[in-house]
C-alpha cells in the first residue's frame, strides 16, 4: 500500500491573505518587496522629471528676470539717463533741454523701457548687444574682452583656491583613512574666509610689489599681473571650500562600510579614495558656486589691481547708466553661472551614476566633536575680547572729529590710534558693533531660512541658485537701491538676495541624497507618510551642515554689507560700521596700519568664534 502524493495539485491556489503564494506572486513575500520596489522606483523617477523640469524652468526664468529688471533700470531709478550719459560724455556740457532731448532721441528713451527692453532683445537674439551709450562702441567686443581675462582670473583664483582646501583638510583625510582621531581646520579656515578681499589684495599690493618689487602692482599685460588678483580671491574661497571639506569627511569616515572596509583589510589608500568620493558629490554644488562668485564676485579685487574685468565693467556701467554695457555684462555673468552650474551637475550625476538611490551614497548623519580645554578657550577668548572693546568703545564719542590728531598712532588718550579725519578708532569699534553685527546676524538667518527651504525643491533650488550666486553683491545693491533707495535696509535686502545661494544648493544636495538613503526608502516601502520623513528624518540632517556653512558667510556678509556702503549704497558716512571703517582707511593703509587692523581683528575673531561654536557637540 502507498502513501498518497502529498504535492498539490498543479492549480491549486492559496487562501486569500494566506501569503502562502508561490515564489515571486504577488502574495508572497518576494513578490510584496518587488511591488514595493517598483512603486518606489516609479516614484523616484517621477520626482527626478519634476526636478528636471524645475531646474530648466529657474535656469530660463532666472537669467530672464535679472536682466529684465536691468532693462529697466534708468526708469526704476528715478534719475534720467539722459542726464547721466551726458556727464558721462562731457563734464562741461551744459545739461539744458535740447541737450537732454537729443541724447534722448539718440538713445531712444522717448518709446518707453517696454519698447527699449523688446529692441535690445531682439538684438541679442541676433547676437548683436547694441551699443554703449557713453563711448558709442560695439558691446559685444567690450564684454568677450572682459570674459576672458575674468575667466582666466576666475581659473588661477580657483587653483589656489583648491590647493589651499586640499592643505587644509589634509590632516583630517590622512587621519580619517587610518581610523586615528580626527584633526579640525576650523580656525584657520575660518580666518582666511574672513579675510576681506579688497584688505588681503591692498596687502598683497604693498607688500609684494611696493616694498619688495617682486610683482607688478596694476594693468594687465601678462601672467605675472595675473599673481596677486588670484591670491586675493583664491585665499578666501580656500578657507570656505577647505571647511566644507573638513565638515564632511569625519561624518563619511564613522559610516560602518568603513569599519567593514578596514576589518576586511583595505588600506588608509584604499578607504581615503573610497571615502573622497563618497563626500564630494555633496559638495561639488558649492566648488561651482565658488568657481563662478570668483568672476562675479571681483568687483573690489579687479577695482584695486585696475583689472579689465567684468565686475569692473560692470560697475563702471552701472555708475554711468551705460545701460547696454551693463546689460551685457550682467547677461555674461549670469550665463557663465548657467554653464559652470550645468557642468557641475553634469559631472556630479556622473560620479552618482545609477548610485543616486543607494545607501553608501547618502548624505552622512552629523557626528559629535569633542570639545577640549584648548576649544573652549578660543571661544573664551574670542567672545570676552571683542566684548571688552566694545564695552570700552561705547564710552567714547565716535563722531568727535580732531583735525590735530590725524592718523595718531595708539596711544592712552587713542588707546587704538586715530582715523584719518582724527576721530577715535576705539570708539568707532564700540558703537559700529551693534550696525555690524546686528544686520549681518539678520541677513544670514534670513539667508538660512530661505535656503532651507527652497532646498527641499532641488531643481529650482539649483537653478535659481546658479543665477542669483552670478550677480555680484554690488550690482544687487545698484538694482535694489534703484528700487528702495540707498541705505541699511537695501543694502541688507541686496547681500541677502545673493548669500542663500552657496546655502541653497548646499541644502538640495543633501536633500537629495537624505531622499535617496536606505533609511528613508525603507521607512516610505513601510507606509511612513512624506511629511513624517522630512520632518524627522530628512530635515535634521540638512539643518545642521547647512547652519554650519552659514556661519562661514557671516564675515562675508559683513564685508558685503561694507563694500555697498563704501559705494554709498549702504550705510552712509560717517556711521560707524566695521566694513565701512575698513574701506575707509586702505588709502592709509602703508601709513597708518592700526585704522585698518581693529576692524579687520574684530571680523576675524568673529569669524574663529562662529566657526568655534559651529564644532560644538552634536547628536548623531
Amino acid at each position: 500500500m502507498t502513501a498518497p502524493d502529498a504535492r498539490p495539485a498543479p492549480d491549486a491556489r492559496p487562501a486569500p491573505g494566506t501569503g502562502l503564494g508561490r515564489l515571486g506572486e504577488p502574495g508572497s513575500p518576494a513578490g510584496r518587496r518587488r511591488a514595493w520596489a517598483s512603486r518606489i522606483g516609479r516614484r523616484a523617477a517621477q520626482a527626478s522629471r519634476v526636478g528636471r523640469r524645475g531646474a530648466l524652468v529657474s535656469r530660463v526664468a532666472g537669467p530672464a528676470a535679472v536682466v529684465a529688471v536691468i532693462g529697466s533700470l534708468p526708469w526704476l531709478s528715478g534719475r534720467d539717463p539722459a542726464l547721466s550719459v551726458l556727464r558721462a560724455r562731457s563734464a562741461e556740457q551744459e545739461p539744458t533741454a535740447e541737450a537732454l532731448a537729443a541724447v534722448r532721441r539718440e538713445l531712444g528713451l522717448d518709446v518707453g523701457p517696454v519698447a527699449l527692453f523688446g529692441d535690445w532683445l531682439g538684438g541679442v537674439l541676433r547676437g548683436d548687444l547694441g551699443r554703449s551709450w557713453v563711448g558709442g562702441g560695439e558691446v559685444l567686443p567690450s564684454v568677450l574682452s572682459a570674459l576672458g581675462v575674468s575667466s582666466a582670473l576666475m581659473g588661477a583664483a580657483l587653483v589656489v583656491a583648491l590647493a589651499l582646501a586640499a592643505a587644509l583638510s589634509a590632516s583630517t583625510f590622512a587621519r580619517g583613512a587610518r581610523g586615528t582621531a580626527r584633526a579640525r581646520t576650523g580656525a584657520p579656515a575660518a580666518v582666511l574666509a574672513a579675510l576681506p578681499e579688497f584688505l588681503l589684495a591692498t596687502v598683497l599690493l604693498v607688500v609684494l610689489s611696493v616694498w619688495l618689487g617682486w610683482l607688478p602692482p596694476y594693468g594687465w599685460q601678462g601672467s605675472r599681473h595675473l599673481v596677486l588678483p588670484a591670491l586675493a580671491l583664491g585665499l578666501p574661497a580656500g578657507g570656505i571650500l577647505g571647511r566644507l571639506v573638513d565638515d564632511a569627511l569625519p561624518a563619511v569616515f564613522e559610516e560602518r562600510w568603513v569599519v567593514l572596509w578596514r576589518s576586511w583589510g583595505c588600506s588608509p589608500r584604499v578607504v581615503g579614495r573610497a571615502a573622497a568620493r563618497r563626500a564630494l558629490p555633496a559638495l561639488l554644488p558649492q566648488f561651482g558656486l565658488v568657481a563662478v562668485g570668483l568672476t562675479g564676485g571681483a568687483v573690489a579685487v579687479e577695482v584695486v589691481f585696475a583689472v579689465p574685468g567684468l565686475g569692473r565693467t560692470a560697475l563702471g556701467a552701472a555708475e554711468a547708466q551705460d545701460l547696454p554695457l551693463l546689460q551685457g555684462a550682467v547677461l555674461a555673468l549670469v550665463l557663465l553661472g548657467l554653464v559652470g552650474g550645468v557642468l557641475v551637475a553634469g559631472v556630479r550625476r556622473r560620479m552618482l551614476g545609477q548610485a543616486l538611490r543607494d545607501a553608501a551614497l547618502s548624505a552622512p548623519p552629523p557626528v559629535a566633536v569633542p570639545v577640549g580645554r584648548p576649544h573652549r578657550v578660543v571661544i573664551a577668548v574670542g567672545v570676552l575680547a571683542p566684548a571688552v572693546v566694545i564695552c570700552w568703545g561705547l564710552l567714547r564719542e565716535p563722531l568727535r572729529v580732531d583735525p590735530a590728531a590725524r592718523l595718531a598712532s595708539p596711544a592712552w588718550a587713542h588707546p587704538l590710534g586715530t582715523d584719518a579725519l582724527g576721530r577715535d578708532v576705539l570708539a568707532r569699534v564700540g558703537h559700529g558693533a551693534a550696525a555690524t553685527l546686528g544686520v549681518t546676524v539678520l541677513v544670514c538667518l534670513c539667508s538660512f531660512a530661505v535656503a532651507v527651504v527652497v532646498g527641499f525643491l532641488p531643481g529650482l533650488a539649483e537653478g535659481a541658485a546658479e543665477t542669483a550666486n552670478a550677480v555680484p553683491p554690488v550690482i544687487a545693491g545698484i538694482l535694489v537701491a534703484a528700487v528702495v533707495g540707498p541705505g541699511t535696509v537695501g543694502a541688507s535686502l541686496a547681500v541677502g538676495l545673493v548669500s542663500w545661494p552657496p546655502l541653497a544648493a548646499h541644502a538640495a544636495a543633501l536633500v537629495r541624497e537624505n531622499r535617496a538613503a536606505t533609511h528613508v526608502t525603507a521607512l516610505r516601502a513601510l507606509g511612513a507618510g512624506p511629511s513624517w520623513i522630512t520632518t524627522r528624518h530628512v530635515l535634521p540632517a540638512v539643518a545642521g551642515p547647512v547652519a554650519r556653512h552659514a556661519v562661514l558667510r557671516l564675515p562675508g556678509i559683513a564685508l558685503a554689507l561694507a563694500s555697498l556702503g563704501f559705494l554709498g549704497l549702504g550705510a552712509p558716512p560717517p556711521t560707524p560700521e566695521w566694513g565701512l571703517m575698513l574701506a575707509e582707511s586702505l588709502p592709509y593703509l602703508e601709513r597708518a596700519p592700526w585704522a585698518a587692523l581693529a576692524p579687520t581683528a574684530m571680523l576675524l575673531l568673529l569669524a574663529v568664534v562662529a566657526v568655534s561654536l559651529s564644532t560644538l557637540p552634536r547628536k548623531r
